[in-house]
């Protein structure tokens, strides 16, 4: 399964992407995240850092809410986060290819929304 070794490798053979520094990791391209570590808010504790988690740019609700019901076992979400076109990825319970499809289609949505696609 994969981890943020994976990820890490995987977003940077992508154009055009740079990797913002991070306690964890944050990858944009052309200003815009398109993927980064989890912060965890824990109430009363300050946020945890979360690289076994990553925070996925989907696009749109249709996309989110797809993946959210069809694999809760991999992708869910947290409070903030039901605003906002982006999905949360266990790590640990997706394979190589699959992450680099997911990081993928996040880095296309982004490069296509920048009117360069």
């Amino acid at each position: 399964m994969a981890d943020a070794d994976d990820l890490r490798r995987i977003a940077l053979a992508l154009d055009d992407v740079v990797e913002i520094p991070s306690d964890g990791f944050d990858f944009r391209v052309r200003g815009k995240g398109f993927v980064w570590s989890y912060p965890e808010r824990v109430p009363g504790s300050r946020r945890v850092i979360r690289t076994d988690v990553a925070v996925l740019f989907v696009g749109d609700e249709a996309e989110r809410q797809a993946l959210l019901l069809g694999e809760p076992e991999l992708f869910f979400t947290a409070p903030g986060y039901e605003r906002w076109p982006l999905v949360l990825v266990r790590l640990e319970q997706v394979g190589a290819d699959r992450l680099a499809e997911l990081v993928g289609d996040a880095w296309r949505m982004r490069v296509e929304a920048a009117g360069d696609g």
